[in-house]
């Protein structure tokens, strides 16, 4: 693997009960990059995240970097929700201490520790999220994979997590593989754009994508707003 790379995938097909996924897909991320894998829904998204993690069978090639610590935040865990457990019992479940857990707190601005103590089913949808994403924080790791972390939450969180993610990442050199079907966010956020929809559309620093390639990617004129997260 050439040197700086954290992650190279070559020639990458998915197919899913015979159904073609994702086709050829070729593109490498640097260590301590944030790359936003944007496209509309059905577009193979989730799937390349769950192919990267190992969990789908595919053809082609996919090299992390040795002895690389993933953290993963996905899309939904509605099922969680039933599990009688407070917060800080959830946590445990990675044998976390509570200083990191409590240090991750505060940096997502939960100063309170009273959630700790509260059942996951009473959480609000923007404290499930944030609970979910310090769960992938607990153990240190290099990459972090999110797959749509803003999805169904307030503007006002949505806020606090991207700024969250961009600090983290600038603190820590971490990684970060962003899922969205959302093109506004990626601008302040992301160092290099991956177009998605089963096959490559375009790659590269966000704002070299061209109206004409976002027109290919969405079927559509598409209105672009820049969100600060400063």
């Amino acid at each position: 693997m050439e040197k700086g790379l954290i992650l190279e995938v070559k020639n990458l097909t998915v197919e899913l009960e015979k159904d073609a996924i994702l086709k050829n897909l070729t593109f490498q991320v640097k260590e301590g990059e944030a790359l936003t894998i944007l496209g509309p829904n059905g577009a193979g998204k989730t799937v390349l995240l769950k192919t990267l993690l190992g969990l789908l069978p595919y053809n082609g090639e996919i090299k992390w970097k040795k002895n690389i610590k993933i953290g993963y935040v996905p899309q939904r865990l509605p099922f969680i929700k039933d599990i009688p457990l407070s917060v800080k019992e959830f946590f445990k479940l990675k044998e976390a201490s509570e200083k990191e857990i409590q240090e991750i707190l505060f940096l997502l601005g939960m100063k309170d520790s009273y959630i700790l103590e509260k059942k996951i089913g009473d959480l609000s949808s923007g404290q499930f999220q944030k609970m979910l994403i310090v769960f992938a924080l607990i153990g240190n790791p290099q990459v972090l994979l999110f797959d749509e972390p803003t999805a169904g939450i307030d503007i006002g969180t949505e806020e606090t997590i991207y700024t969250f993610l961009k600090k983290m990442r600038k603190k820590k050199n971490l990684t970060i593989l962003l899922v969205t079907h959302d093109i506004n966010i990626v601008y302040e956020f992301s160092i290099h754009c991956l177009c998605l929809n089963k096959k490559a559309l375009c790659f590269g620093h966000p704002k070299k994508i061209t109206p004409e390639q976002l027109t290919e990617l969405y079927g559509g004129k598409v209105k672009i707003y820049e969100h600060r997260h400063d």
